[in-house]
């Protein structure tokens, strides 16, 4: 049986640091910090929205990693709208997906569904189980065809622990996707409903990652984005149509591809 990992004991631990710690007392109501920049979006317009890895870091081949492990992992492919778990199901895997678009959404007692994220290539979904939780929250469904590798919890933990490389970029992506969180519940209470569709689609593109204007998102239809959003399908029909207007988007083919152009980031950043 594996052995119970025990919680961190931070205490002892940043008691063995001599450098680049510092104890401060703050008495009731002073603030430990303010804000300086905006959060929700980047407020100088030279940099990316989606920020890039930082020069000279080690980024984990996945490919290459998953390739060489024989037990443990399952390569499956979904075609578009399968679902991948469902809300209650055991939490017993981690899924890196190598290709395509997954729909997480979570659906309350009443039968309301919200979706939580859109996910893309090199993606992670499921890592909730890592942290003991037994039950998945919410129900991962394929937008598009994907493939998908199936991770066992156990062979994801020992990588975790084994592996600095590894554990340093999972960390990373885990203080990616609650920061993005973050950042949307700010959104949600701080932006027009206009402003925070732009977000979404600037976000979905991908913009502002490896020099990227433009991206294309395929099926990524607007009931989708009026429940990200947080309004109604027709308020949702009436922006994008105004941003095909100004330029900012275009609808490519018949199978509904949608091309953004970075002229949107303007929306955001207007006052």
């Amino acid at each position: 049986m594996a052995k119970k990992s025990q919680p961190a004991d931070w205490e002892a631990a940043l008691a063995g640091i001599a450098d680049g710690n510092t104890v401060l007392k703050y008495a009731a109501n002073r603030e430990v910090f303010s804000k300086q920049t905006e959060i929700v979006m980047a407020t100088n317009k030279s940099q990316p929205v989606v920020g890039k890895a930082k020069e000279g870091t080690h980024l984990v081949d996945w490919e290459t990693l998953l390739a060489g492990i024989s037990r443990g992992k399952t390569v499956i492919e979904y075609g578009a709208n399968r679902t991948i778990y469902r809300q209650g199901d055991p939490a017993d895997s981690v899924f890196y997906l190598r290709r395509g678009k997954v729909k997480h959404a979570v659906t309350s007692q009443q039968g309301k569904e919200a979706i939580v994220a859109i996910l893309g290539d090199a993606d992670f979904l499921g890592e909730g189980c890592l942290a003991g939780r037994p039950l998945r929250i919410g129900t991962a469904t394929a937008i598009t065809d994907c493939t998908l590798v199936k991770i066992e919890k156990a062979l994801m933990a020992r990588m975790l622990h084994e592996r600095h490389d590894v554990s340093e970029m999972f960390v990373t992506h885990l203080l990616s996707r609650s920061l993005r969180y973050e950042e949307d519940l700010i959104d949600q209470l701080f932006n027009s409903s206009e402003k925070r569709l732009a977000r979404i689609l600037l976000l979905l593109a991908h913009f502002g990652k490896e020099g990227r204007s433009e991206s294309v998102l395929p099926r990524v239809n607007q009931e989708h984005l009026a429940q990200m959003v947080g309004t109604t399908r027709s308020r949702v029909s009436h922006f994008m149509n105004k941003f095909k207007k100004l330029g900012f988007v275009d609808y490519e083919g018949s199978a509904g591809g949608l091309k953004v152009h970075s002229g949107l980031l303007s929306v955001v950043l207007h006052d």
